[in-house]
């Protein structure tokens, strides 16, 4: 391995399949590109398959001998989810890498079809229902991992559980970082269970830095734009954005719980490096808190790990949607 982990240092993945979430473009493309480059059977798990369609064109078309597969999937929809997931459990007994990549960013006050507040419906609960729809088709893959995607915001976030769905007050940017804490939380806490069950699949986090992505496009112009005006300086290529995602999901030396993101000022840019996470994110119980608040909101149970059986898919409540609670 070289001092400065590149694209060049990810191992040989032939043989083995990889689920990236939000892979039509920006980081999880880039993600995609280079996973399917060194081999893998790589999944575009996106909600617009027609998007995800051509991405995974200009994929085979840049690496000819690439196995590219879309799957389309809504991160606002537990039916997507659910969809999706079967789709994936039918065509792959086995699935090797995760990537919870997806998210959205600085949204205006809405609800997923679910009525979860967007935010925190498609940046955590829709991957925390996807990881459980998936999961036990990782446990019998030696060396598999979830890698859940996160951002330096979560130093400035805060899972009130009070108002967990921002109904009795809502700020876009609290809203965002609130969810990216999430994201944190919910890595560690997966590994906690991973761990106690001494199963072989590890959990990471990993955050791409200031990457030049379509996520930023609700920022203000001044700080994107044609040529992304006074962010320019801070920010980094998409490329270069996806390394430390890619460390997390390949790098043999990489451990579960462990956590990624760019070595240079405030995390913006730089190479990909073993970061620490806030204290919020490493808070025990209020990790085990989120995770029994996540199963009753999407009906998605991980009890299954005892006995690596397929997870409880049945919505709390009967036959009735999960709905948030006040």
């Amino acid at each position: 391995m070289t001092s400065r982990w590149t694209e060049q240092d990810i191992p040989d993945q032939t043989g083995r399949v990889a689920v990236i979430t939000g892979a039509n473009t920006g980081v999880g493309f880039q993600i995609a590109r280079a996973l399917a480059g060194r081999g893998a059977v790589t999944v575009l798990a996106c909600r617009d398959p027609r998007k995800a369609a051509d991405a995974a064109a200009r994929i085979r078309a840049a690496t000819p001998p690439a196995h590219v597969e879309v799957e389309e999937l809504n991160l606002a929809s537990l039916a997507s989810i659910h969809t999706a997931a079967k789709a994936l459990r039918d065509r792959h007994p086995r699935i090797d890498l995760l990537i919870n990549n997806a998210g959205v960013m600085w949204q205006p006050a809405g609800r997923t079809v679910d009525g979860f507040e967007t935010h925190l419906g498609v940046n955590h609960l829709g991957h925390f229902a996807l990881t459980g729809l998936l999961l036990d088709r990782m446990l019998g893959a030696a060396g598999s991992r979830i890698v859940t995607v996160s951002s330096p915001a979560h130093k400035q976030g805060r899972v009130d559980f009070a108002d967990l769905q921002s109904e009795h007050r809502y700020q876009h940017m609290k809203a965002y970082a609130g969810s990216k804490l999430a994201n944190l939380m919910f890595a560690y806490e997966l590994q906690r269970r991973l761990t106690a069950h001494a199963a072989p699949t590890g959990s990471l986090a990993a955050h791409p830095g200031g990457a030049r992505s379509e996520l930023n496009r609700t920022m203000p112009v001044l700080f994107r734009g044609r040529h992304w005006g006074l962010a320019l300086p801070i920010t980094h290529s998409t490329e270069r954005g996806a390394l430390p995602i890619l460390r997390a999901a390949t790098d043999p030396a990489a451990e579960p719980g462990q956590y990624y993101g760019p070595d240079g000022w405030h995390e913006f840019k730089g190479w990909p490096a073993l970061l620490a996470s806030s204290d919020s994110s490493h808070d025990a119980e209020a990790q085990r808190r989120l995770w029994e608040e996540s199963e009753r909101l999407t009906g998605i149970e991980y009890s299954f790990l005892a006995g690596h059986r397929i997870p409880d898919q049945r919505p709390r409540g009967g036959d009735q949607a999960p709905r948030p609670t006040s």
